[in-house]
């Protein structure tokens, strides 16, 4: 079950571990250089940090998104189901799914790509990230909500909006608690 791999801890310690893997360091060295090479017309914009958060988190984004829109179409078919006797909307139920793949996804590109100076320790960095993401759902449940039933939007573009208003709320949550350089 696709659940019980991503939330099992072995993932967790997997992901930990990888920082010392010949494997591992080549995949994040190829991602650094294609960030990069990338950067020099938006040298003036914003530092390099800011441009690989906006590179990963996009990526991510991309890819939660296009998650969001198959489940939710395809897989949920747009109707509510009940879990554990629990209702759900589709929208809920399909921002649950997308989440379970871009949470680990996010949690290893912000480490070791955004911000791999940060000295804090794996585990703390992954405590801290988790009560980030907690904070970043409720206010993904809040704003899909507010604009899907009480605004009556269509939900895709409406998981984009919340996506936008929710990353900038990441990013300076990252820098300043999650992946915070010590002084």
């Amino acid at each position: 079950d696709f659940n019980n791999i991503v939330f099992s801890p072995l993932f967790f310690r997997l992901i930990l571990l990888t920082q010392n893997n010949c494997v591992f360091t080549a995949i994040k060295n190829s991602i650094l250089r294609f960030i990069d090479f990338f950067y020099s017309p938006f040298a003036k914009l914003m530092d390099i940090r800011t441009f690989r958060y906006l590179a990963c988190g996009g990526s991510n984004v991309v890819i939660d998104t296009l998650i969001y829109f198959v489940s939710y179409n395809f897989i949920l078919l747009r109707q509510a189901h009940t879990v554990m006797g629990i209702p759900f909307q589709a929208h809920i139920l399909a921002f649950a799914m997308s989440f379970s793949v871009s949470f680990p996804i996010g949690f290893v590109l912000s480490k070791y790509i955004v911000f791999p100076e940060s000295e804090l320790k794996g585990r703390i960095q992954l405590f801290r990230y988790a009560l980030l993401v907690g904070s970043c759902i409720i206010l993904n449940v809040f704003f899909l909500k507010l604009f899907v039933e009480f605004l009556g939007w269509y939900p895709t573009p409406s998981k984009v909006i919340t996506t936008g208003i929710v990353a900038v709320f990441s990013f300076f949550s990252q820098r300043k608690f999650t992946f915070k350089v010590q002084m």
